[in-house]
């Protein structure tokens, strides 16, 4: 019989028969608040934090929650393969890790211990602009492992391009642009402990290595670092972009290009008229519009518009292997997870963010195959009830 991620289960049961449990939970809702007692207020906050009042992360989980399975019976699902393709590379599973900055806040071993976890799972490594190593060092950290780069548009086009540049000479397969921070959202749980941490030069590797962001510095990083972070500061978002912009990253950028941050329709249709190959449908976690709608609600319509056109990926809020198997069947082709993975690192490094995958993928797959269905194709919006409010 095959190898089907599902076995991660019997493998903890048989580590128990020895007295060994989980380091992490396997009810990946519960890292949230183990990470609380455990890492520090400005960190946790940081990651865990949302716009205003929280209430589009929390729309983002009613919204998936609203959604419940119509499991079927007596469909053969003993063999199952889970694999799916994106942006024209063949992938085990769909799932890829969500861009993530800053992560050395969370663990020293920061995105390098991240990636060589996607690697050795084989799932897809998102690198963000704003990550606290050099997109190069994370190249070599994951080896061969597929690897995705994620841009922040600076307003600055020189480091745009050196950026695109670099990412593709390391072997970053696909390009992500988000387009939701154009400015950073009221945060209040970062203002109540003042904590942003590019102001100390966290999160600001790739600037502080390219040398496009140096040659605009009187003097050397190292020898003023504040002013290198007032350049960055200054340079990190540009609010006064436009959809013809667009024709400047696909000059400079051969590979797959994906907006990330899409919530409407006729998003979707500019996108693809814009000649780009994908989006994902995103709010960001809940972390940049206060009372935006649910990624999960947006999902349908936007999959409907782009169909045929664009690859359809999904965040904001997946936590479970039943969320993946809703984001499926809303529409998406594939999804991208952050915050349980960044809370995985935080609490276990490496390990960690393995154990969140492993947990992810099993659950995912049992629930493919408990509701019916052998492979991530077959699922239809015909296999989810939607509840009243």
């Amino acid at each position: 019989m095959a190898k089907h991620w599902a076995d991660f289960q019997y493998e903890i049961y048989l580590h128990g028969m020895t007295g060994v449990v989980p380091r992490l939970p396997t009810d990946l809702t519960r890292l949230e608040r183990l990470a609380e007692q455990r890492l520090g207020p400005g960190p946790v906050g940081y990651v865990a934090g949302s716009a205003g009042t929280g209430s589009t992360a929390a729309a983002n989980r009613a919204a998936l929650e609203r959604r419940r399975i119509v499991p079927r019976m007596l469909r053969d699902v003993q063999e199952r393969d889970l694999s799916v393709e994106v942006c024209g590379r063949a992938l085990p599973a769909p799932l890829a890790l969500a861009p993530v900055g800053v992560l050395s806040i969370m663990h020293p071993d920061a995105e390098s211990a991240a990636a060589r976890a996607a690697a050795a799972q084989g799932v897809p490594y998102i690198l963000s602009s704003a990550s606290s190593t050099p997109m190069e060092e994370v190249a070599e950290a994951m080896g061969d492992g597929e690897r995705w780069f994620q841009l922040y548009w600076a307003k600055d086009r020189e480091v745009t391009r050196s950026f695109l540049h670099r990412a593709k000479a390391a072997g970053y397969t696909a390009l992500f642009v988000t387009l939701d921070t154009p400015l950073l959202a009221w945060r209040p749980r970062d203002l109540d402990q003042a904590y942003l941490p590019f102001l100390h030069g966290v999160g600001t590797a790739n600037y502080f290595t390219d040398p496009a962001f140096r040659a605009g510095l009187a003097k050397p990083v190292d020898e003023d670092p504040n002013a290198a972070v007032r350049h960055f500061v200054g340079m990190f978002a540009d609010p006064g972009k436009t959809w013809p912009d667009l024709a400047f990253l696909r000059e400079n950028w051969e590979g797959p290009i994906v907006l990330k941050g899409i919530l409407h329709p006729d998003d979707a249709l500019r996108a693809a008229d814009a000649g780009v190959d994908g989006v994902v449908v995103s709010n960001h976690g809940g972390r940049q519009v206060a009372g935006s709608v649910a990624a999960a609600d947006a999902l349908p319509r936007v999959a409907e518009a782009a169909a045929g056109r664009l690859t359809v990926l999904f965040d904001s809020g997946i936590r479970t292997g039943d969320d993946i198997f809703k984001a499926l069947a809303l529409g998406a082709k594939s999804v991208l997870v952050g915050r349980p993975y960044a809370y995985g690192l935080g609490l276990d490094g490496q390990a960690g963010v393995e154990h969140v995958l492993r947990c992810l993928l099993a659950e995912f797959d049992l629930t493919l195959a408990l509701s019916g269905h052998s492979r991530p194709a077959t699922l239809t919006a015909d296999d989810l009830i939607e509840e009243s409010v």
